[in-house]
């Protein structure tokens, strides 16, 4: 045995905890990492801890490395950076990405971590998981140089989105959000910013990061004849209702879904690649404004109360390991 960790579970719905797990030594192909990070994926994470995974969707939720099942108790949480203490000696000393949950030291296969660039801090690069979303939500969504585009929902998804297409010439692009305070996370990562009442129509494409149906509803809005959303939201068992009369037929518009967990037929990528070219973008700092808190592992527990009842609002919220 390399010894014991502690272990961030849900417990039961609304109640989480820090619980002793024991540690093996790494096997031939594995290695032992010890947390540096770990960043709180707020939508899906705080559906987690309020027990709001449909039955129907427990199988499809599952993290790579949770254990326990939903409702709880459960270990889950997938953006975990570290450092390697032993195993594969390429890998020792390097700080690596994983799919892993808020543990302090844990062993995975190797091939289950990706080093992190040196030119990425360890912090940012727990919003690798993240950005491999927001790069997915683009290969799907397939977007232009020059087309317009709106992204409706300034959260960590939606922002970085934004992010990446800022990159790209010739766009007109908006970040949509009513929270007035996104118009400073999208003057960091050089977006416009528009309240949903003004945001500007006549979009080739929107990506819908809100979980809202008011969202969803002014993304559709917004669309040009023929134009595409990109539905990033999970909802969880929430119902969601749309304006599917009016002009949903006569523009001929599509809602199209997008989902990490499969890449666009045809795209010729692996998961590895995909989650490389993450970390790669990662360079950016202009990826630091999603980073809007940090706590103690020690203070996790009372942290993911605080972020699933609202009074801790946050992007992306970073737990430190000491």
């Amino acid at each position: 045995m390399s010894g014991d960790a502690r272990a961030f579970w849900l417990a039961f719905p609304g109640k989480g905890e820090l619980r002793e797990t024991p540690v093996s030594s790494p096997g031939p192909d594995e290695v032992l990492v010890r947390t540096l990070h770990s960043g709180i994926s707020r939508g899906t994470e705080t559906l987690v801890f309020t027990g709001q995974v449909p039955p129907s969707q427990w199988d499809t939720m599952r993290a790579p490395f949770q254990e326990g099942s939903f409702p709880a108790p459960v270990k889950y949480g997938y953006l975990n950076v570290g450092v390697v203490e032993e195993g594969d000696p390429a890998l020792v000393g390097k700080t690596v990405f994983s799919l892993y949950p808020h543990q302090t030291r844990f062993v995975v296969p190797k091939s289950a971590v990706t080093v992190v660039p040196s030119d990425v801090p360890a912090d940012r690069a727990v919003l690798a998981g993240t950005v491999e979303t927001a790069v997915n939500a683009l290969w799907d969504a397939r977007p232009m140089i020059g087309d317009k585009i709106a992204v409706v929902g300034g959260g960590m998804v939606g922002s970085s989105v934004a992010a990446i297409l800022a990159r790209l010439p010739g766009v007109r692009l908006e970040l949509v959000d009513p929270d007035e305070s996104r118009a400073d996370v999208a003057a960091a990562l050089g977006v416009a910013y528009a309240r949903p009442a003004d945001a500007l129509g006549d979009c080739d494409l929107v990506v819908h990061a809100s979980a809202t149906s008011a969202g969803l509803t002014r993304s559709l809005e917004l669309l040009a004849t023929e134009g595409t959303v990109i539905e990033l939201s999970w909802y969880g068992e929430k119902q969601v209702s749309v304006p599917l009369g009016e002009f949903f037929h006569s523009r001929r518009l599509t809602v199209r879904s997008s989902q990490v967990g499969g890449i666009v037929p045809g795209r010729r990528r692996s998961y590895g690649e995909r989650m490389a070219l993450a970390l790669e973008l990662l360079a950016d700092p202009r990826f630091d404004t999603l980073i809007t808190g940090r706590s103690d592992f020690a203070d996790l527990p009372d942290v993911m109360h605080r972020l699933a009842d609202g009074s801790l609002p946050a992007l992306c919220h970073v737990i430190d390991y000491h």
